[in-house]
Parts: structure tokens; C-alpha cells; sequence
């Protein structure tokens, strides 16, 4: 692994308590709700926040105590955070310049990595000059410019556009198969890490609840969380044969066989709705109220409070003839063929 760490850091009541890897060409997405400790995490990698405890290894190199400015690190910011005073070739020469090759061959880099983003012919702009997707690239540029073992992107796609997002992820995905460093990338937005990312990192409340490729982590989400960032209704309970039994004394049937403690996952296409109780093939069904309707792509998609809290996903033109709207009593229903159930 080109980087092998272990952050601890303790601020106040929270502690983060990160093992973290990363291999050469390796890019790894670590995701979780606010206050996780995922920026913590990049300021410490960084320098920009001390360690508690713990290390961090780096090309063989030690950097528990180093500065900034002495770790092969480059670092793209939330909000780019690019010198407002300087130029955009400036901008991206800066690493060059801090590094100690004179202002020729600084600016000589810079301008090779402005034609790599796609933006020479903004070199003199000034940064307030650029959208958004633009000021991307060059913080991006001005993070790759001095070939870093270590890339830390944080959030580099949160203050786009949708459309603007769509065409800077794909660029930022061509420049990060060519980067031959490791890549740390800090998200909210499970896309991004789907699309960019070879490995997940989940944590909440600053320690590690679950790893793994996308396939892995999509399959079996393991907390609340992870099941909300894949789309999945997820549960915990003690399963005896086709039997679940969750920790409110609902009773799931399930597909698979199963003993012990297991989750058990839907998705929300997979939860039909009625106005009264449905009758015919067995299947999971309770009553429920309508406690939030929300636009969901195509579908329209409904959170359910009763027995157990699920969301279900509906057509619009299911939804009006239902007349499905908060605080409207109906009847939910899966089918245990729809379910998915694997050890806890």
C-alpha cells in the first residue's frame, strides 16, 4: 500500500479512529453523514490537523509530524479555495514555485497541466473570472501539477451544477486513471463514488462500520446509512428458517433460510401499496401511514411509518389514483421472493 495510516484524533467528544489504505493507482472513496469525520480525516492527511495518536506511512516515508509543505501530498478542496489574487497559471504553478523551481519552469508545468484540463486559454484569467466546472480543473491542476504520491479530494464536485457535474466528473475520471499515485476521494454523493471510486470506506461517528468494493457494500449494507446511501430498506432481526424477527416483534418472511442474527433488504420497488388489505399470494403486508412524498427520478418515492419505517417507490400515475399523500392511511406489501437476507 502506497499509504498506510492509522488517524486518531480526538477534538472535544469526538474521536475519529480511522485505519486507512491506499494502494498505487488505487483510488478509495471514503463516505458518511455529517459530522462522520471525513474532513477531519483529509486535514490530517494533510498536516492541516495533528494527530492524537496513530501514524501515517507514506511511500515508506513518516509523516506523523511532518508540515504541509513537506508531504508529497496534493489537495483539492470543497471549495477550491484557489488565490484569488493570482492568476489561473499562477495558481497552478504555485506547488511548483513552493518547491523551489524558479518562476520559468514553475510556469513552463503549469501551463503543460492547463492544457492536460483543458483551459490554456484561460492562463491570465483571474479566478473569479471561471464557472464553476472550470475552477474545478484548475484546483485539480494545481493539485496534480507536482506529481503527488497522495491526492485528497474533498468533496471536489458538491458545488456544481447537475449538468456542470455530470461533464466534470467524466473529465476528473480520465485524470485520476492517469494519476499514479493513491487517491483518497471524500463524498456525499454515492455516484460519484460509484463512478470514480475502486474501493469504499464508510465510517460513522468517526470509527470504520463497513468496506468494500461496490458490488460488496450495495449487496449487504450493514447500517442505516449505508442501506438510505444504496437505495435499500434495511432491517436487523433473528431469523429461524423463512422466518425474521425484528427487534419490534414484526415478523418478516424471507426467501433464503436462514438461523441467527441476520439483516434483512428491499429495495423500494419492491414495496407495493394499497388502499386496503391485499389477499391472493402470501407475502410480507402491514398498515402503514404516508409520512413524506418526494420526487425520485421517475418515480415518485414514499416514506412509510407503521410497524416498520420502509420507503416504497411508485409511479406518478400510481400515486394519484391511490391519492397517496401524508397522513393517508394504506396497506404495504412485499413479497419474501423480494427480499435479500445475509448474517448481521
Amino acid at each position: 500500500m502506497l499509504l498506510d495510516a492509522h488517524l486518531i484524533v480526538e477534538r472535544g467528544a469526538f474521536r475519529l479512529d480511522l485505519p486507512l489504505s491506499v494502494a498505487r493507482g488505487e483510488v478509495v472513496a471514503l463516505l458518511g453523514p455529517n459530522g462522520a469525520g471525513k474532513t477531519t480525516a483529509v486535514r490530517a492527511l494533510a498536516g492541516l490537523t495533528p494527530l492524537t495518536s496513530g501514524h501515517i506511512r507514506l511511500d515508506g516515508a513518516v509523516l506523523d509530524s511532518a508540515s504541509p509543505e513537506q508531504r508529497p501530498i496534493g489537495v483539492v478542496f470543497q471549495d477550491y479555495l484557489l488565490f484569488p489574487h493570482l492568476s489561473v497559471v499562477d495558481n497552478v504553478a504555485f506547488g511548483p514555485r513552493r518547491r523551489g523551481l524558479s518562476r520559468r519552469a514553475a510556469q513552463a508545468a503549469a501551463m503543460a497541466w492547463l492544457h492536460r484540463v483543458g483551459l490554456a486559454e484561460l492562463a491570465s484569467k483571474r479566478p473569479r473570472e471561471l464557472s464553476g466546472g472550470q475552477a474545478q480543473r484548475v484546483a485539480l491542476a494545481r493539485a496534480l501539477v507536482t506529481d503527488p504520491a497522495l491526492l485528497l479530494l474533498d468533496e471536489p464536485l458538491s458545488a456544481l451544477d447537475a449538468r456542470t457535474r455530470i461533464d466534470t466528473r467524466a473529465s476528473l475520471l480520465h485524470h485520476l486513471r492517469d494519476h499514479a499515485g493513491a487517491t483518497l476521494l471524500v463524498t456525499h454523493d454515492p455516484l460519484d463514488a460509484l463512478v470514480l471510486a475502486d474501493r469504499f470506506v464508510i465510517i460513522e461517528d468517526g470509527v470504520v462500520v463497513q468496506t468494500g468494493d461496490a458490488a460488496s457494500i450495495t449487496a449487504h449494507p450493514r447500517t442505516d446509512y449505508i442501506a438510505r446511501l444504496v437505495g435499500l430498506n434495511l432491517y436487523r432481526g433473528h431469523a429461524s428458517g423463512h422466518s425474521v424477527t425484528l427487534a419490534a416483534g414484526f415478523v418478516l418472511a424471507i426467501a433464503e433460510e436462514q438461523s441467527g442474527d441476520v439483516f434483512v433488504a428491499f429495495p423500494p420497488s419492491a414495496v407495493a401499496l394499497f388502499p386496503d388489505q391485499p389477499q391472493g399470494t402470501p407475502r410480507n403486508t402491514w398498515p402503514a401511514t404516508i409520512a413524506g412524498v418526494h420526487r425520485h427520478g421517475d418515480y415518485l418515492r414514499i416514506q412509510l411509518d407503521g410497524p416498520i419505517g420502509a420507503a416504497a417507490d411508485v409511479t406518478p400515475a400510481a400515486a394519484a389514483q391511490l391519492h397517496l399523500e401524508p397522513g393517508r392511511p394504506v396497506w404495504a406489501a412485499v413479497k419474501a421472493s423480494e427480499t435479500r437476507a445475509y448474517p448481521a
